[in-house]
């Protein structure tokens, strides 16, 4: 389990300027800078928390700025959150960032040598976890936990960690706790397992049709191995097995039944962006029926400001069972004891050059 710091977690810090819990729901915002229009309307709407896309990334003082901003907004320190896996799902990219590299290779490299592989991916979120944090981004939607089969769509890919689901855990546990350390929240993902879908969710709505027995040997697994994480995103997926009507984000079934019973995960639970193609409907709707499946928050990412509007909507209060789970999840980030070592990104740099090597030979 990750160490807890209770004392370190306070009521105040979690509720909006007027005393109540924030509401339960993430949102994008247009552009670089923010409109009047976006200020005032997060004002009112006073979100959990708000998420980056490269849309909104130009140079690390605009980033900085806008962060402040957004947080001025809602007048306390929401989270941010940003998809900074590495490979192609980055929002910060060279020349101004780091060229971070993508799991697969990681777990490529761990089968050679185990050591290694963690040293080497330990240091790569540290530094990646630095990078977030000096920009003023707290939360990072990572790690893939998802166990990519063969002949399913590659939109997971090179983002998973292997096809073996007890090295995909066990790296996914490496990357939260490295994460954790350096003071940013990884949020686990796509629970309960995006590697069977044979079409890409931001498009149309996957179906799975495995059975519970053999999604449970496999896909499941990294999910268990790390049900104490802080924060999970669900998988827009019908598993028609379990609920042939609704995708996970939307069935209570899935929900209550595996995610939070058969997997055990009790953390902060936030669906997957419900502006994707996978989800049709009413956006207000769409929220509601999230809410009254389970999950503690929704997210909304492409800024559109009709669709924020109709999405809070429907989105209310955070629950008091989301209150503490957020609570409990404060717990578990650390205040980094010190900068990295000066040279950390060019230790890293002779590390990756060694492994990625071994990882390509064993493609």
């Amino acid at each position: 389990m990750f160490a807890p710091n209770c004392p370190r977690i306070k009521w105040g810090a979690c509720l909006s300027v007027n005393n109540l819990p924030p509401r339960a729901v993430i949102l994008g915002c247009a552009g670089t800078v923010l409109s009047d229009d976006e200020k005032r309307f997060f004002a009112e709407a006073d979100p959990f928390g708000f998420i980056l896309f490269a849309r909104n990334v130009e140079s690390p003082q605009q980033l900085r700025t806008l962060t402040a901003d957004l947080r001025e907004c809602v007048d306390r320190d929401a989270p941010i959150l940003i998809d900074q896996e590495g490979g192609r799902v980055r929002r910060l990219r060279p020349p101004l960032w780091r060229d971070a590299p993508p799991m697969q290779p990681f777990g490529r490299w761990y089968q050679k040598n185990p050591p290694a592989a963690e040293a080497a991916l330990r240091l790569n979120i540290h530094l990646m976890a630095d990078e977030l944090r000096q920009m003023g981004v707290t939360v990072n939607c990572a790690p893939v936990l998802d166990v990519p089969v063969e002949g399913a769509h590659d939109i997971i890919g090179d983002r998973a960690f292997s096809h073996k689901p007890k090295i995909v855990g066990h790296l996914g546990r490496t990357v939260c706790k490295a994460f954790l350390e350096r003071g940013v929240y990884p949020v686990i993902k796509h629970i309960p397992g995006h590697g069977r879908s044979l079409e890409d969710s931001h498009i149309g709505l996957p179906v799975v049709t495995e059975t519970l027995d053999a999604l449970a040997e496999t896909d499941f697994v990294p999910f268990v191995m790390l049900k104490d994480a802080p924060f999970a995103m669900t998988a827009h997926i019908v598993y028609s097995e379990i609920d042939k009507d609704r995708p996970a984000t939307l069935s209570p079934i899935v929900i209550n039944s595996v995610i939070r019973q058969q997997i055990g995960f009790d953390g902060l639970l936030m669906t997957d962006d419900l502006s994707m193609k996978a989800l049709s409907g009413d956006f207000t709707e769409l929220a509601q029926q999230s809410l009254a499946a389970g999950c503690d928050l929704t997210l909304h990412c492409n800024g559109e400001m009709a669709e924020m509007q109709a999405v809070v909507k429907g989105t209310g209060r955070l629950s008091d069972r989301g209150m503490m789970r957020w609570l409990e999840a404060q717990a578990q980030k650390k205040i980094p004891e010190g900068p990295l070592a000066a040279d950390a990104e060019q230790q890293l740099e002779a590390m990756l050059k060694v492994g990625m090597e071994i990882a390509s030979k064993s493609a």
